[in-house]
């Protein structure tokens, strides 16, 4: 059985979304005749704990290395724990506190926050990879010190190397939100294009990111997105009309159309008034919480902290409807967030309120799990949720999702040991 040696800062007991795809991937290599070794860090500083996912990680070899946080030292500058430890995820509400302590991000730390880990890591990794064969290395950022770390690991034992880009680096959304100065912003660009041009493959999970990082220099390119573990349909669906949203919603997700949308059909409508529920699951930005008192909605909307991925699947297959809400930024096309995937496995059907021309778009299209709205149409998402509704009141809402078997994660692991294999028979 060959090896591959996989670097990740998250894993389980970490939770959100970076923790998912390898945890979850990881586990199906085996069946395909590779063995993950993932090397994490040991004392890491994870913004939210989920131990729904280690039975996903109980037969994956691990092994670790100390690192140093220095999210905990921005923290007493007044950065919140998300807004740095989230491999530099920057707060929408910003004090100048936190304005400087995400210009020493940004500035100081590049690639991001866990750079002291790159060094100690190559030396622990160089000492453990002479006295251990390894067949491959896979890096996943962000955080994107990992790509670091695997970068000085292919220059010192010329393994085959495959660099996993879950989010962009210097496309980023936030990227411009970082103050950097003209010297920081050459030197973040200058380690993107080393490791593009260095990895032998470069691995994505979306089309748009694939060219994107294609176009920057990446040598060789490879499209695998995230997925879903197959999932059984919720034998009782919730008794009202609801609209359910998971993960962060800051202010450049804000459907504003979709709050002024629902305040119509409340006021025209008691029925759907009594009827319709929004939860919004994760942390909301306050600008998002004024838009939903402004338009009179704090009757219809509820806010649920975080809660474990488990708990998030079994609110995702009993809800009517699955809110899918993409940024309104400059690299909005490009989105797909793991999250979207298990929207999917649920089978219930998806709004999603982005660009009609993006990836998401295109994938909901493809698989008849739901419908794209751009920002600004107002009518066309008030028709389709009043037709929704209608079929609510009947007991004929549409099943979502049908042709999606390609995204499940066991099929993303083949994929990946199927490159892996590539890689090495060269």
């Amino acid at each position: 059985m060959r090896k591959v040696l996989i670097i990740s800062y998250y894993w389980p007991p970490s939770g959100g979304g970076g923790v998912q795809r390898w945890a979850k991937m990881s586990k199906y290599f085996k069946q395909f005749s590779w063995e993950p070794i993932v090397y994490v860090p040991e004392n890491p500083d994870y913004p939210i704990i989920d131990h729904s996912f280690d039975q996903d990680v109980q037969d994956v070899r691990v092994l670790k290395g100390s690192i140093i946080e220095p999210s905990r030292i921005l923290r007493k500058l007044g950065a919140s724990k998300e807004a740095n430890l989230n491999s530099g995820f920057v707060s929408d509400n910003k004090s100048w506190k936190q304005q400087v302590a995400i210009a020493i991000r940004g500035n100081f730390f590049i690639p991001d926050a866990r750079k002291l880990w790159i060094s100690p890591s190559v030396k622990t990794l160089s000492k453990w990879l002479k006295n251990n064969k390894v067949d491959a290395v896979v890096s996943t950022g962000p955080p994107h010190s990992c790509h670091m770390i695997a970068l000085a690991l292919k220059k010192k034992f010329g393994l085959p190397w495959i660099s996993d880009f879950r989010d962009p680096w210097t496309n980023i959304d936030f990227y411009d939100d970082l103050h950097l100065s003209s010297f920081a912003d050459n030197q973040h660009r200058k380690k993107e294009k080393e490791v593009l041009t260095t990895a032998d493959v470069v691995v994505s999970v979306g089309k748009t990111l694939c060219e994107e990082l294609k176009g920057l220099g990446a040598k060789k390119t490879a499209l695998i997105t995230n997925g879903y573990d197959v999932l059984q349909e919720a034998e009782v669906l919730d008794k009202k009309f609801s609209l359910l949203h998971i993960g962060r919603l800051g202010k450049s997700r804000n459907p504003k159309t979709l709050w002024k949308v629902l305040s119509e059909m409340c006021k025209e409508d008691k029925v759907f008034l009594q009827s319709c529920k929004v939860n919004l699951v994760g942390n909301v930005d306050g600008e998002v919480k004024e838009s939903i008192k402004k338009e009179g909605l704090e009757n219809i909307v509820e806010f649920v902290e975080n809660v474990s991925n488990v708990d998030s699947l079994n609110m995702q297959k009993s809800s009517q409807l699955l809110l899918l809400l993409i940024n309104d930024t400059p690299n909005a096309k490009g989105i797909l967030t793991g999250k979207f995937f298990e929207y999917l496995s649920t089978k219930r059907p998806i709004v999603s309120i982005g660009p009609q021309d993006g990836d998401a778009a295109e994938i909901l299209e493809k698989s008849g799990a739901g419908e794209t709205f751009s920002f600004t149409q107002e009518k066309e998402l008030k028709t389709h949720l009043v037709e929704q509704f209608d079929r609510y009141k009947k007991g004929a809402l549409k099943l979502g999702a049908t042709n999606i078997a390609e995204y499940s994660r066991e099929h993303s692991a083949k994929k990946y040991t199927t490159l892996l294999n590539e890689l090495v028979n060269d």
